[in-house]
């Protein structure tokens, strides 16, 4: 299947051409901005599916106080005889989301070493991250992803660009630790729009810089890929590229020519100011980097120094707003390709799952460098 860079950010500018609202591009983006328009065909959901078919697993809703059913599904810990390889490219811009993955039910249960739970990127799902999911069950968590609202199985509601997702996961993780799901050391991590969320879950499970908790969700470490630091700028850094990509069809081609003769940087601040008004928010005010100085837990963040999508700028804006976290950037990785490098950065991962076992507010370990690619 042929599958493009970022297609969901294609979906967001492509629907204009079709759009009742050609007048107002700006109206029509806004739109696009305050809800996905769709499921990115970067994700091979019937793949996907007929893996977690092959497996144990559980799943179910929880409807949180702000009226959201919100669909979760966990893995427990065990040798699923995973063999993945990452198919991608190298030294440019990633443009495919290739990467084989079989599995075997695992033939003995294991105790859970604690719990990890997996936050998907804007107009993906829980299911595609099944690799990660599976290789850290692998190393003895269990594994639990987070369908967030508007996406996947779970229920719609105003985005929050990861405040009001944040909240939805805090709610659904007290259901589970009641439910008996979580259990031991909790740790979280995010890809794009859901690392946004999981820092700001892990500043809504604490109270500021003592590390007092709110309740008995002791949060361990944070894993945050390719988070933006401000809403606002991410969508004008995301869509100027998007219109700058080289097309691969005529139709492509032709749809590009189109909006970069609509769009203008005045445009693009009339779509914010429009999703503004839908959500009831001011995205330029959604400041990723003040919960990530505010939350207690240990964060490492991750960046990809060739991404294009939320540019390494963000990445290097965040370490500077909160001198606990650490942060590593990867050479030659971009925003499709860096959460897929399961061979550079899974022992990073894991060992920081390790080594940061509950929130304390002090100092955060340094952490393992990552492979070679």
């Amino acid at each position: 299947m042929r599958l493009l860079l970022l297609a969901g950010a294609c979906l967001l500018l492509a629907g204009f051409t079709r759009s009742p609202g050609l007048a107002d591009p700006a109206s029509a983006l806004g739109a696009r901005l305050a809800a996905p328009g769709g499921v990115s065909p970067l994700l091979p959901r019937a793949r996907i599916e007929a893996l977690l078919a092959t497996v144990p697993n559980r799943s179910g809703h929880v409807t949180t106080p702000a009226g959201v059913s919100v669909f979760w599904r966990a893995l427990d810990p065990g040798d699923y005889h995973m063999h993945y390889a990452w198919l991608g490219q190298h030294g440019a811009e990633s443009q495919r989301m290739d990467y084989t993955l079989s599995l075997h039910a695992p033939a003995h249960a294991l105790a859970p070493r604690g719990t990890v739970v997996l936050l998907h990127g804007w107009m993906m799902d829980g299911g595609s991250l099944l690799p990660w999911s599976v290789e850290l069950a692998q190393r003895g968590y269990r594994t639990i992803s987070v369908d967030l609202r508007n996406h996947g199985r779970s229920g719609t509601g105003p985005s929050g660009y990861g405040t009001r997702e944040a909240e939805d996961v805090v709610a659904v993780l007290r259901q589970l630790r009641a439910q008996g799901e979580v259990v031991g050391p909790l740790h979280v991590m995010g890809v794009s729009y859901g690392a946004a969320t999981a820092i700001f879950t892990a500043r809504d499970l604490g109270t500021g810089a003592s590390g007092a908790q709110v309740d008995d969700l002791q949060l361990g470490g944070v894993v945050a890929m390719e988070s933006f630091d401000n809403a606002g700028r991410a969508i004008r850094d995301m869509v100027p590229h998007m219109l700058a990509r080289t097309p691969d069809t005529l139709g492509e081609r032709l749809s590009r020519d189109w909006m970069r003769w609509r769009f203008d940087a005045t445009t693009l601040d009339g779509a914010i100011a429009s999703a503004d008004r839908r959500l009831g928010l001011d995205l330029d005010r959604i400041d990723v980097g003040a919960a990530l100085a505010q939350a207690p837990a240990c964060v490492l963040l991750l960046h990809g120094s060739d991404d294009a999508h939320v540019p390494v700028a963000h990445g290097r804006a965040l370490a500077a707003a909160a001198p606990r976290a650490r942060y590593l950037e990867l050479a030659g990785e971009d925003h499709l390709s860096l959460p897929m490098r399961l061979d550079r950065l899974a022992p990073t991962v894991e060992d920081w799952f390790a080594r940061t076992p509950a929130s304390n507010g002090g100092a955060c370990p340094q952490p393992l460098l990552p492979g070679h690619g």
